[in-house]
């Protein structure tokens, strides 16, 4: 149920509940600690009580003092060593009547010499003092309640045990111990021992204090940190939150993140991240959308042309015009064929980049390859020779994915071959600028050259200005080269053979 809840409650709470379910159990432990502190503290004073009181009613016995006033009075005299460190002994008859007291008594400090034959007590002076002593009525107070005390002890399951109970005022936390004095026949009296015990009082209140202003700067810290768990997280995540929500449902009033992102931690990394993948797919959606619209156009042109040619072809019956129109009906649909198969594997290709990991590659022999296998087929077919020319023994690597790259090479290639006649020479050249740490890869034909004044628009998919065989081609193997050529950081331009005929591509990489 616990669980059910927290899952449906935010951060912020679920910190503050937890915290108050440790304060609880924290403070209940704590309560049973103060609870069982003072039963341990009066036991220790309890156990030294009895020791007294055992020993007081051996000598009595053994002394076989009478239980009335006088010889109460000098026993008390002859023993008061025993009671030095407690505060008032009390001896009651069998009739529960007071007959001894240490508070009436007029202590002389050498009584408390264990060498009780120097001290020789005048029975009728101390008589005469304690006649002089007047008893307060906190004493009487205390002494009628403890009579009213005793009466139940003799009554109760306890009698002939050591019983003991506290009386706690505004001045005073006194600790009671009682027992009944017996000389082998019947129970002749009782004696009561009462220890004021401000200490233990003290010890209890100290406790509860230390727990009080524990609690009271834990709660203060956990405050402290609500605050600022509130303030400086969990505001910036709910701003994440209903950003994330308003792309989700298309709102159009966006949630401005800018101050996230500026902070300088892992919440304005993650807004960074964040922010910079919805503009990578909002890019994305916008580039497909518009890819969508210009692949449609596209097919569009040869349909009709299509369309046109089979109307036509129906209802001619010369042989050389149907052989035309034949050929413009397989031209289109090689048209639309490269258009489908390279939008495709355009597809395709961005999927696979994103899984594809670069690493350090030598362009010189990725090039190497590549034109190798072109010159094995083009120079067969049309007889385009294709030469790689570099520097020496420089040092070409990059980093980059090595099927890309080929990729790369392979589009400029087809392209340049598409411009180029019979018996002429496309060149690879690989150069290294050591200033700029760069690896520079040009391309370069001896074909018509560009037409263009802004030879950027050649990287624009669908580009309409192609070469007659256009059926071979798409319109997108330069787009997707510009688009390759940017993932591995690159740099690619276009631009006219100056003083010969023909066209460059030049792309610079940088270099390991």
């Amino acid at each position: 149920m616990i669980s059910s809840f927290l899952k449906n409650i935010s951060i912020l709470k679920k910190f503050l509940f937890i915290n108050l379910l440790v304060f609880i159990i924290f403070g209940s432990l704590t309560a049973i600690y103060l609870k069982g502190i003072q039963p341990n503290l009066i036991n220790k004073k309890t156990s030294n009580h009895i020791q007294i009181i055992n020993n007081t009613i051996d000598h009595i016995i053994r002394l076989k003092i009478q239980f009335n006033k006088d010889d109460i009075r000098k026993f008390l005299f002859s023993t008061r060593f025993l009671f030095q460190n407690l505060d008032r002994v009390m001896i009651f008859d069998n009739k529960f009547q007071l007959i001894g007291d240490t508070d009436t008594l007029d202590l002389d400090p050498r009584s408390f010499s264990q060498k009780l034959n120097i001290i020789e007590m005048d029975i009728k002076s101390e008589n005469q003092k304690l006649e002089k002593k007047k008893i307060t009525p906190q004493d009487k107070k205390e002494s009628k309640l403890l009579s009213e005390k005793i009466v139940d002890y003799s009554k109760s399951s306890d009698f002939g045990k050591p019983y003991t109970f506290t009386q706690e005022n505004y001045n005073h936390f006194l600790l009671v111990t009682i027992k009944n004095v017996n000389n082998g026949e019947s129970n002749i009296g009782y004696l009561a021992i009462s220890e004021k015990a401000n200490d233990i009082r003290s010890a209890i209140n100290e406790r509860k204090i230390f727990v009080f202003r524990t609690a009271l700067v834990v709660a203060v810290v956990i405050l402290i940190f609500s605050l600022v768990l509130n303030r400086y997280f969990l505001k910036p995540i709910k701003t994440l939150v209903n950003f994330t929500k308003s792309i989700k449902e298309k709102n159009k009033q966006k949630i401005d993140i800018k101050v996230v992102k500026n902070r300088h931690d892992e919440i304005g990394i993650l807004s960074n991240s964040l922010d910079e993948m919805t503009n990578e797919l909002n890019n994305r959606i916008s580039a497909a959308e518009n890819f969508s619209t210009d692949l449609v156009h596209e097919i569009r042109n040869p349909l009709a042309s299509l369309k046109s040619a089979s109307e036509i072809i129906s209802e001619t019956s010369d042989k050389s015009q149907r052989e035309k129109l034949v050929n413009i009906l397989l031209h289109d649909v090689e048209r639309i064929e490269r258009l489908i198969t390279d939008y495709s594997q355009m597809l395709k290709d961005e999927v696979a980049i994103t899984n594809e990991q670069m690493k350090e590659i030598d362009l010189k022999l990725i090039a190497t390859s590549v034109v190798d296998d072109f010159n094995s087929i083009h120079n067969s077919k049309s007889r385009v020779k294709i030469q790689l020319n570099s520097n020496g023994s420089g040092n070409y690597n990059i980093l980059g994915i090595e099927n890309r790259i080929e990729q790369i090479i392979a589009n400029l290639l087809d392209n340049s071959i598409s411009f180029s006649r019979e018996n002429q020479t496309i060149k690879v050249e690989l150069s290294e600028d050591k200033k700029e740490k760069s690896v520079i890869l040009s391309v370069i034909d001896e074909g018509e050259g560009f037409k263009e004044n802004d030879t950027t628009k050649i990287f624009k998919r669908f580009y309409s200005n192609r070469p007659n065989k256009f059926g071979e081609h798409s319109g997108l193997g330069l787009n997707i080269v510009k688009n390759l050529v940017e993932l591995h950081n690159g740099k690619i331009y276009a631009s006219n053979n100056v003083g010969q005929k023909g066209a460059i591509i030049e792309i610079i990489f940088p270099k390991v």
